[in-house]
């Protein structure tokens, strides 16, 4: 059914991506698909940023970023699931678009933040910028409760 399985994790909110990677690792066994992990971190290389931390920073947060990631992987895939770990660095909803064409998935699962509507009319909501141009199937999971 599904091949490639992209499941976009934010490793700042613990719990947050839980509940999609769990979904992915149900697919992924019913298919014997590959889950992609992905991290996106924030535009750090840009000019106007990169000015403000020490020369090393940059490459410091990408390698503890992977460690991070890992570490995510090993506790919520088990070891039967293939996998891939990636951390990515950009604007988040256009790296996730990005790299779901890249490795060519055919379904994506991701939770979505339980945004006010003036967040959403002012800053615009990842989970929707990512419905509206990522290719294939795209498995939004809603905060609890809502």
């Amino acid at each position: 059914m599904y091949t490639h399985i992209l499941v976009p994790v934010d490793l700042n909110e613990e719990g947050f991506g839980d509940k999609a990677v769990e979904l992915a690792v149900w697919h992924a066994r019913q298919s014997d698909a590959v889950i992609h992990l992905l991290n996106v971190l924030p535009g750090i290389h840009l000019a106007m940023v990169s000015n403000y931390f020490p020369k090393d920073a940059a490459r410091k947060m990408l390698q503890d970023t992977q460690q991070n990631l890992k570490q995510f992987a090993e506790q919520h895939i088990p070891a039967d699931v293939r996998h891939i770990e990636t951390v990515s660095e950009g604007k988040v909803w256009s790296t996730i678009v990005d790299h779901a064409r890249q490795v060519k998935a055919d379904l994506i699962i991701m939770p979505s933040h339980q945004r006010s509507t003036i967040d959403k009319l002012v800053l615009g909501s990842v989970a929707a910028k990512v419905v509206e141009n990522a290719p294939g199937n795209i498995l939004i999971i809603k905060p609890e409760g809502l």
